[in-house]
């Protein structure tokens, strides 16, 4: 990734840091969320390939930004070819923007009985597309890569650390495994880099 690729990810860090640092509710968070996010997908030309590769088995998790204070973290979800996750929680707000490919979600809820059931139509994103999740809202879903035949990515940004939230997965019945993700890179990108984006200064 050269220096001037890192410019779209610096920003929208730096707008989403001064967005969660004023005291706006989860509403307000999400809508101009939203917003920040829908531009950074705008464009692709900024993820490095390293936070874009997909594993043979099962889909990714690239961690590009963690905030220290953990009010949110920006992942690349990668999907393989037909990559599916299991029924899943997040216990955050969150917000799914799609750069490459496409993706299918559909919601679940929990019947009076216990088991889960799917909640209206699966959601298609394509690139472009931003969708909302929330936990007093919608917060358990399964996602699936919309082509058997291509790499699809997402970027996700989250209301916490997410590799680090204790959620869960669910089976048919509606019992939960508790899980934390963590992430699939040991590195980050470095966004901060500013030397050769003003080499004579």
């Amino acid at each position: 990734m050269t220096a001037l690729h890192t410019v779209p990810l610096r920003q929208f860090l730096a707008d989403f840091t001064r967005l969660i640092q004023e005291p706006h509710g989860q509403t307000e968070v999400l809508a101009q969320g939203s917003t920040l996010l829908a531009t950074l997908i705008g464009q692709d030309n900024w993820l490095p390939e390293a936070f874009a590769e997909p594993h043979a088995e099962h889909y990714q998790q690239y961690l590009l930004y963690a905030d220290p204070l953990s009010r949110f973290s920006v992942v690349s979800f990668v999907w393989g070819p037909g990559q599916t996750t299991p029924v899943h929680d997040h216990r955050v707000w969150g917000l799914i923007g799609m750069l490459r490919g496409g993706e299918t979600s559909q919601n679940y809820v929990r019947h009076s009985d216990g088991t889960l059931q799917p909640e209206g139509p699966a959601v298609t994103l394509h690139p472009g597309d931003v969708e909302k999740i929330a936990p007093d809202v919608l917060d358990i879903h399964q996602v699936s890569n919309l082509y058997a035949d291509r790499v699809s990515v997402s970027i996700h940004v989250y209301g916490g650390n997410i590799g680090a939230v204790s959620r869960a997965v669910y089976l048919p019945d509606g019992s939960e495994k508790t899980f934390i993700s963590g992430y699939s890179n040991s590195l980050l990108p470095n966004v901060w880099d500013l030397s050769k984006e003003n080499p004579y200064v």
